[in-house]
């Protein structure tokens, strides 16, 4: 093949090398903008697993690259006054010009091409130029070609919120090393890490709004600089910063990362060439199909393992170009989209240091090294698990449950939790699920069993499901009620045995379905009415829930406000008579009082509609009342919709809002659910992912929230709990397919110090021994 990559950074170079490796007789030229061995930047950072990749393709720059590598474990987090340090996470640094000079050097060696000092502007003509088959688009992160054929890559660049620069200096750090320093105008942050004997990278971060308030736009790059030197002075010891960008003026050294994401990666050029006409492919590669934020140290990753994979792709596509090329594509855009998830979790931690400041340390350091996601609970005890029993012991003690010397520390998952006179044994809760199986409102057998085994499966708190406060407030005929006696004395019974059988705590949700009532049960044809039977639906304004399907509601007048919110007090009286530990308000997911707060379910025109304020008049007065009746020492949430998932609806910045009001009006605790609002939704789902919406109420708004959402394994909830995500996890699904799923992944992560009911104690050791034996035979396995 005849080959043209048009960049000559990581991915063009080691592309090229690997082509050239795989068949000698492949033409290979790289073509590059700058001269020879010229470039900018400082060090660049790899893992330990990106080096056995390239060990793999490339034995011998390996060993080359390797020998340069300077190899730490050590994280160092400055914070508050305080130095914190983890070990166990494997980096090894070089300096940018370091590697590309080792990867020139090697593709010199094995008659590569590289020609230095050519801006390419038109790749056509490059292609026809050199003949090539095959052209590869590795010109960085502002790529010409990618612009030129954006129809076909549709690029979507995200310029991030934070202003960095990219600095270097002569003091060498022993760890990879973050230092936090809050100003007047805001929190700047430094990620330092040495790269070479005598030199380490020194990038200095803060948000847009911070750096504008600091005046350094205003500022000459040496005058940037010496701000810079002046704030982190005590980790500098003396040592200047410096810039090796000179042909910058001013602040422009300071920039904004670009987020790049590209829906396609290869592009057809039919081209008359030597050869006649041909169709001639150019293929994105690097920073110009992806990036890659500099917080996860990934970009110079993801180019290298670009050209390793499109090397395999093209050498396994049997002759066949368009196939290797398609097969590229697939495989590398999944791995690409992984890491940039990550990448996109760490960038928004950083942009957001302020959301965390009011952290301790430790749990600020716990938070900032979990921060993409990528290292969980238990790989972070598998890197430092000295430094991980410290914190779980840190954890515990805070929560009021000091461990014994020589005891191993509860996980964070399982610490207990106050609320008001509640007292709850850990921070695992059942979220209340329809069940749609009572008769009247009334709860029977099947709810005795139901919350009654997970009661005794471990759980802290168990809710029953939303619980209407009247006939006409059930979303089907077989939702449960509270506006009666009989119902009262039914739940008293399921109260009596779980509080008589368990240490769990039982709370109940109680709500008004609005517009979504008067339906089928669940598993018939859910959210349609019924097919006959239906009773008369109230909202805040008069709109259907699915349009030609659903009843039309009747606007709330005032008078109908008073007899639901009477409602709603009489159902919470009945609650404490029945004898339940804890109560919330169900303000979400398009029912009623969810009506009101959401701007796409709620048109009114009088005091109850428009600005957020008064959207949240009716939730608030309703709120008011049943705290007023229901007793002071027992915790009353708040689930919340924080995202309506549809725009022109309730935001996450929203959400913040909302869970002030209600702080102020006495909740103690919001529940951060979304969505159900409306049809039109287009929720993002992945694991944990409505927990960045309790992350954002909790450390933004201040009051303590539930978490729920795709949350299914002890490491999960570890996680949350321990970074202060949130401070309960609230799980569905895993909790309708194991009752005892608190007990049972306790016993998969290895903690015994839990108490099983005595009627099952017998089966706690055999499940430990069973998941003792799997992990032996998994390490058999690895090794």
């Amino acid at each position: 093949m005849k080959i043209v990559c048009i960049g000559g950074g990581p991915a063009g170079l080691y592309f090229g090398l690997l082509m050239k490796l795989q068949n000698p007789a492949n033409d290979i030229t790289v073509i590059e903008r700058n001269r020879p061995y010229d470039t900018f930047g400082w060090g660049v950072v790899f893992s330990d697993a990106t080096m056995q990749n390239l060990r793999e393709a490339d034995p011998v720059s390996a060993q080359t690259i390797g020998d340069a590598f300077n190899h730490w474990d050590d994280i160092d987090i400055n914070f508050k006054g305080r130095s914190i340090r983890s070990s166990g996470h494997g980096f090894i640094g070089i300096g940018r010009k370091k590697l590309l000079n080792i990867l020139q050097a090697r593709c010199e060696e094995v008659g590569v091409k590289l020609v230095f000092e050519n801006f390419v502007q038109d790749d056509q003509s490059i292609a026809r130029e050199y003949d090539a088959d095959l052209v590869i688009a590795s010109d960085g992160i502002n790529s010409q070609i990618r612009t030129r054929y954006a129809d076909t890559f549709h690029p979507d660049i995200d310029q991030r919120r934070c202003r960095f620069v990219w600095l270097g200096t002569k003091k060498v750090f022993d760890a990879f090393t973050f230092a936090f320093v809050q100003t007047e105008h805001g929190w700047f942050q430094a990620h330092a890490y040495r790269y070479e004997d005598g030199m380490s990278t020194f990038i200095v971060e803060t948000p847009e709004e911070t750096w504008q308030a600091a005046g350094i736009e205003q500022m000459s790059q040496e005058e940037g600089i010496a701000y810079c030197e002046k704030l982190f002075a005590p980790w500098l010891d003396g040592n200047a910063l410096i810039s090796n960008a000179s042909h910058l003026r001013g602040s422009a050294i300071w920039i904004r990362f670009p987020r790049v994401i590209c829906n396609t990666w290869v592009h057809w050029n039919t081209l008359d060439t030597a050869r006649g006409q041909r169709r001639v492919p150019v293929v994105l590669m690097g920073d110009a199909a992806h990036t890659a934020h500099f917080s996860i140290g990934s970009g110079t990753k993801l180019a290298l393992e670009d050209s390793i994979e499109l090397a395999r792709c093209l050498s396994g596509a049997e002759g066949s170009v368009e196939a290797g090329l398609k097969h590229y594509e697939e495989v590398r855009s999944v791995e690409v989209l992984k890491i940039q998830n990550a990448a996109r979790n760490s960038t928004e931690w950083f942009e957001n240091v302020e959301r965390y400041a009011e952290l301790e340390p430790e749990q600020f350091a716990y938070s900032l090294l979990t921060r993409s996601q990528r290292i969980s609970h238990e790989n972070l005890r598998l890197r430092d698990p000295a430094w991980l029993e410290g914190f779980e012991r840190w954890i515990a003690e805070r929560a009021g449950a000091p461990t014994e010397s020589g005891q191993r520390p509860a996980i964070p998952m399982l610490t207990p939790y106050q609320a008001r006179g509640v007292r709850l044994k850990n921070r695992i809760l059942v979220s209340p699920m329809a069940m749609y199986s009572c008769t009247d409102g009334v709860p029977g057998d099947f709810h005795l069993v139901h919350l009654g085994a997970r009661a005794m499966g471990g759980a802290g708190l168990v809710m029953v499901e939303m619980t209407c406060v009247s006939p006409d407030g059930r979303i089907t005929p077989g939702c449960p009620g509270l506006w009666n006696d009989d119902q009262t004395q039914a739940f008293a019974r399921i109260v009596n045995f779980v509080h008589g059988n368990s240490d769990a705590r039982i709370g109940v949700q109680l709500g008004h379905a609005g517009r979504k009532g008067s339906t089928q049960l669940g598993w018939q044809k859910i959210d349609h009415p019924l097919a006959e039977g239906n009773w008369p639906l109230l909202s805040a304004s008069a709109l259907p829930y699915i349009e030609g399907v659903s009843q039309t509601p009747r606007a709330m007048s005032r008078a109908d406000m008073d007899d639901v919110r009477d409602n709603f007090i009489s159902a919470a009286r009945r609650a404490q008579e029945a004898g339940f530990d804890w109560l919330e308000l169900h303000c979400a997911h398009g029912y009623l009082l969810s009506s009101f707060i959401s701007p796409l379910t709620n048109h009114r025109g009088d005091e109850y509609g428009g600005s957020l304020e008064n959207r949240l008049r009716f939730p608030l007065e309703v709120f008011r009342a049943v705290r007023e009746v229901w007793p002071e020492d027992k915790p009353m949430s708040v689930r919340i919709s924080a995202s309506d998932w549809v725009e022109g609806g309730i935001t996450a910045d929203d959400a913040v809002e909302i869970a002030r009001y209600f702080k102020a009006a006495g909740a103690d605790m919001i529940d951060c659910s979304s969505g159900q609002v409306s049809k039109e939704e287009k929720p993002v789902y992945g694991r944990m992912f409505q927990t960045p919406f309790a992350d954002r109420v909790r450390n933004e708004a201040g009051i303590p929230t539930i978490a729920v959402g795709a949350i299914f394994e002890a490491d999960h909830a570890n996680g949350i709990i321990a970074s202060g995500r949130a401070d309960l996890c609230a799980l569905a699904r895993p909790h309708l397919a194991d009752a005892s799923w608190t007990l049972r992944e306790a016993a998969r992560v290895g903690y015994r110090d839990v108490a099983w009911p005595n009627q099952y104690f017998a089966g706690k050791r055999q499940l430990e021994t069973n998941f003792e034996r799997a992990a032996a035979m998994a390490q058999l396995d690895i090794k």
